[in-house]
């Protein structure tokens, strides 16, 4: 037997607990509040992992533990995935797959808000590895442009598996996009493959047929940005980010409403229970949550999507990268990309200067919110 999966009977409202996920889809395994084992193999559907589970895998070392109490689905996992990844480290990927020490809790009983609330870590897929879509790698531009590198592209090599998958440089293996091997092993014969749980506690699906279509669309029009580099602790690389908007950037993408089936946060009711679809599509796995949710505040990981050209960095920071000669302001001669284009409208007291509080002035005249800076935190 590749692994098992224990199944342990608790009280009878546990049964119907799990966003009524389990209306009509069979029974659970169990007599008399006995443990028994079964190769996962033999179910005929997914609404065993709505119950408390204990999943172990003696040839991965998979250690996953589910048990339910009277609010929460609590998750005791030491995150070592149940399937074959790639070989780590790797060119992209210079961190090894090691055992973590996690717990998870999620509610029984999510409630749906919703209120898109952001998430860098949206969920946990059943075998214990969490899913991650987001990273901390940014280009950034002379120009003053910041770019979030989505982590499935072809620009930088990020040493993905075929998983969709790499370690971050805790030891930590961690979904990026549909994972491949936990979408065959919890594969029940049906469209619809449950694959994990978010942390708001509603379930997350893979839909085998790709029926459900998220609703971000690339934007129209080429990205601005001039001099601008990738770097991370072992390299350093000259980026051009010109050009239509093709996902390499998270900002390359704007969320329009009713423009697939999918919500702002991948998310749809379907017979009247709420959850979310990994697709094979951006945003790949929500980047957001819909039901009662508050995440820590991150310290590194992805961004939450929105539209437009990548972050900039506030005057201050603008006036640092480009003042060579140190004076405290930008001669035309000192300014790059747009900023050049413009600046006989930015310098508004026509003195040949721009200033800390013409960038801000023109900042708010444009709309735009001072921001950026390099993210905090380890590669992802």
């Amino acid at each position: 037997m590749k692994y098992i999966v224990r199944i342990t009977s608790v009280m009878a409202l546990a049964f119907l607990l799990g966003c009524n996920s389990q209306k009509n889809k069979g029974e659970y395994s169990h007599d008399g509040g006995e443990t028994h084992s079964h190769s996962t193999k033999s179910f005929s559907n997914t609404t065993h992992y709505f119950g408390a589970y204990n999943l172990e895998d003696e040839e991965y070392g998979t250690k996953t533990k589910v048990t339910l109490t009277k609010d929460a689905r609590v998750m005791v996992t030491n995150a070592l995935p149940n399937h074959k990844t790639g070989e780590f480290p790797n060119p992209g990927n210079p961190n090894t797959i090691s055992a973590q020490n996690n717990t998870y809790s999620f509610p029984l009983n999510p409630k749906y808000t919703g209120k898109a609330t952001w998430a860098r870590e949206p969920g946990i897929a059943l075998n214990g590895i969490k899913f991650e879509p987001g990273t901390a790698e940014v280009v950034e531009c002379d120009t003053g442009e910041n770019y979030r590198v989505e982590a499935l592209q072809d620009v930088i090599d990020l040493g993905l598996d075929f998983n969709h998958a790499h370690v971050q440089p805790t030891g930590a293996y961690h979904y990026h996009g549909t994972p491949t091997s936990v979408i065959e092993e919890f594969d029940a014969g049906e469209d619809l493959v449950h694959v994990g749980f978010a942390h708001d506690g509603f379930p997350m699906y893979y839909s085998k047929s790709g029926k459900f279509k998220p609703s971000y669309k690339a934007i129209d029009g080429n990205r601005e940005g001039e001099d601008c580099t990738y770097e991370n602790p072992h390299q350093s690389i000259d980026i051009s980010v010109g050009g239509h908007h093709d996902g390499t950037f998270t900002s390359d993408f704007e969320y329009i409403a009713d423009s697939g089936d999918l919500d702002e946060c991948n998310g749809i009711t379907i017979d009247g229970d709420y959850m979310y679809l990994v697709t094979a599509e951006f945003p790949y796995i929500s980047r957001c949550l819909m039901g009662d949710y508050e995440e820590a505040r991150p310290q590194g990981g992805g961004q939450r999507p929105r539209g437009g050209q990548g972050q900039r960095p506030n005057a201050t920071e603008l006036i640092s990268k480009m003042d060579t000669n140190k004076d405290g302001k930008l001669s035309k001669d000192e300014v790059k990309g747009p900023l050049s284009e413009h600046f006989s409208k930015v310098d508004s007291d026509k003195d040949g200067f721009i200033t800390k509080e013409e960038l801000e002035k023109g900042q708010n005249q444009n709309g735009q919110r001072p921001q950026g800076g390099r993210p905090q935190g380890g590669r992802n």
